[in-house]
């Protein structure tokens, strides 16, 4: 199957066109200058010789001009001496780009010289506030850059800022000179292999007069202290430590100059506006993530199952034993039931039958992607049919060929595309990636391509993140979920509350909707935990799948394995979020109260995007405080009508302010907050 896309695309001299429109997006040049815009934002460029300058940056939403004046260098910047003459071709294209895609509209601006050439691209969605921009010079270069770091200060009062000396720098991307006088500087450092790390996410503030500093890190956001309107910097790529393209630092900031460098070669990035402070940047966020994968209810934020969690491994893999599973899965309420390692004819690195191979899979067995013979005598299709007659689908588990920089690809991609077109599997588990070359990232996103582009988008592939150098977080954005966290009572490393934590960290920067996210079966190995009163088993197992209903739920456990309450009390409040569950995923979902860390009030909202309504769930971790307020960010109504969803308490909404009030501790309330006219 063929995805269908909406495009249209025309080549254009500076003569012939001056103008492109499309849906609430424009675009508009000339010799002198480009300009990209829509209702929301609006970037302006000169162009001098085929390099651009940044001189206007401006927020329609809340009327404010980002940029005092045109940038002290040109950027995008491959570095060098780059004075010549250069022939401008514009091509724009409109429609979706790709097949999980918003439309959007795409200029695209090749500079051709003698000496060098290179290539932009610009991007820009009508329902977000930013602009994407891709650079690609012919030959990278070393650039002089004036704002190199400081000599150091002589201890002499009022004496003219030392003398900046030039050095050689990486190529600029972004080069900006900021209007607003009292800026906040944020460093937002995110943490990936989660096998070895828990706490993901770390936060460094700057209120810089003279101060100046470099970071590496994929989001960065400026806030004007005084309107709470500000700037994101996100860089669509892996992780620093996992990009196979190096960079030392991805911002430069010269704080008496307010000059902020964005760096670093070889990925696409963006710059938001946004307002309202914290609540806005993270709305603003999450719109531009929709953008580049939209969100489907009847394939995003889907409730899967996955048995790897009960550490049986793949000893009890088979088509008798799945079959039981879709028969539990149904009753849970799971929407997706999958097979992890196991279901294939080849034997892996963390078989309970011994060790197999890893990463080089066809080496070890040209066969390795078929149906285990034995276990599957009748192959896969039984299983996908069985779990559609319930009203659910099947997924599996996957490693694509690590072996020369993932040279067959294609040979994996077809495993998937057959396995979608010959058994309708839907949902699948990328997994063993291990990306330590530029060649082996972009042969892994040919292959991520081909399989959305050939299924229209609707197979979904959860990327694991728990190890290995992978794309994380903003290195493949349109795929699916991020696979989060191999947690295990076994380990006696699954806690609720640590699980929620990393929810609420990651979920002001990555929508949650893009995170797969786990919960146990708490009654399995209770005995390693005891005397915890954070224990697994001392939360009630519906608390445990609110813990994760505001992202992609997983339940990590063989589900014809559980017991018999959590067949009570789940059900209920599965029923009750999958009637939400669109419009959750469709508002600005924020995280409120504390960050978890056992004792806290905490939880999430989700503001529906006309301001008018909110789902809440809301969680008292082990505090002695019986009731909590909080206001509801972004919701315009000052009073509303509060129903219970699910949970244990009570709520009200009034002069702005929700009162909860849960009687016992590791509890919860799924609520539904409707704005009442004025």
């Amino acid at each position: 199957m063929k995805a269908i896309l909406l495009l249209f695309a025309a080549t254009l001299t500076i003569s012939s066109a001056e103008r492109v429109e499309h849906l609430a997006c424009y675009a508009e040049w000339s010799e002198a200058g480009l300009t990209v815009g829509n209702t929301l934002v609006e970037r302006k460029w000169t162009i001098r010789d085929g390099l651009i300058t940044a001189v206007s940056f401006r927020d329609k939403a809340s009327g404010t001009e980002w940029l005092r004046g045109a940038g002290r260098q040109p950027a995008p910047h491959p570095g060098g001496d780059l004075a010549e003459k250069r022939e401008l071709t514009f091509t724009t294209r409109t429609g979706k780009m790709k097949p999980v895609e918003e439309e959007s509209l795409v200029v695209d601006l090749a500079a051709s010289g003698a000496k060098s050439s290179f290539k932009y691209r610009f991007q820009i969605f009508p329902q977000s506030a930013g602009v994407s921009v891709r650079f690609t010079p012919e030959q990278p270069a070393v650039q002089v850059d004036d704002d190199a770091p400081a000599a150091k200060a002589d201890g002499i009062e009022g004496a003219a800022p030392p003398q900046r000396q030039p050095v050689k720098a990486i190529e600029a991307l972004e080069d900006l000179l900021l209007s607003p006088l009292h800026l906040r500087y944020t460093q937002v450092e995110l943490m990936d292999q989660t096998d070895i790390h828990d706490e993901l996410v770390f936060g460094r503030e700057w209120l810089p007069l003279q101060d100046n500093f470099e970071v590496a890190c994929n989001v960065f956001h400026i806030e004007d202290t005084l309107t709470g309107n500000g700037l994101v910097f996100l860089k669509l790529a892996p992780l620093p430590h996992a990009r196979p393209v190096k960079s030392p630092w991805d911002i430069r900031v010269a704080g008496l100059g307010r000059r902020v460098t964005f760096a670093g070669p070889g990925y696409p990035w963006t710059v938001l506006a946004y307002s309202d402070g914290r609540a806005g940047r993270i709305a603003a966020m999450q719109d531009y993530q929709r953008c580049l994968r939209t969100y489907q209810p009847d394939r995003d934020g889907m409730f899967l199952s996955n048995t790897w969690g009960d550490r049986s491994r793949d000893s009890r893999i088979s088509a008798d034993f799945l079959m039981k599973e879709i028969e539990a899965g149904a009753r849970l309420g799971v929407d997706v039931v999958q097979a992890d390692d196991g279901w294939q004819k080849g034997r892996t690195g963390n078989s309970a039958s011994g060790k197999g191979a890893w990463g080089n899979f066809r080496a070890a067995d040209p066969e390795f992607w078929e149906p285990h013979p034995e276990r599957f005598p009748d192959g896969l299709k039984p299983l996908v049919d069985a779990a559609r007659a319930k009203g659910m689908k099947f997924g599996l588990w996957f490693g694509p060929d690590a072996e020369n920089d993932m040279a067959m690809w294609e040979r994996d991609a077809e495993v998937l595309l057959g396995a979608f077109g010959k058994e309708g599997v839907e949902y699948v588990k990328i997994d063993a990636v291990e990306m330590k070359s530029p060649a082996a990232e972009a042969n892994l996103n040919r292959f991520y391509d081909r399989v959305l582009e050939k299924t229209g988008g609707r197979v979904v592939l959860d990327a694991d993140a728990t190890a290995g150098l992978r794309p994380g977080y903003f290195g493949t954005n349109n795929v699916g979920p991020v696979f989060l966290e191999n947690r295990y009572t076994d380990w006696r490393n699954y806690f609720p509350h640590h699980t929620l934590r990393n929810l609420w960290t990651l979920g002001e920067h990555v929508d949650p909707v893009r995170l797969r996210m786990e919960f146990l079966n708490n009654a399995r190995n209770a005995e390693k935990y005891e005397g915890d009163p954070l224990a697994p088993a001392a939360y009630p197992p519906d608390t445990l799948f609110a813990t994760v209903m505001f992202a992609s739920p997983l339940g990590w456990f063989e589900t014809s394995n559980l017991p018999e309450s959590y067949f009570k009390t789940i059900p209920p409040l599965v029923a009750a979020w999958k009637k939400e569950r669109e419009a959750i995923f469709s508002g600005h979902i924020i995280p409120i109260g504390s960050a978890p860390d056992g004792v806290a009030w905490t939880g999430f909202s989700s503001i529906s995007k006309d301001r008018s309504s909110a789902r809440l769930v809301v969680f008292r971790e082990l505090n002695a405080e019986t009731t909590w307020k909080t206001e509801i960010p972004l919701l315009k109504a000052k009073n509303g009508t509060v129903t219970v969803l699910g949970g244990k308490g009570s709520a009200a909404f009034k002069e702005g302010v929700l009162t909860t009030e849960i009687p016992e501790t590791l509890q919860y309330l799924f609520l539904r907050v409707s704005a009442e006219e004025e």
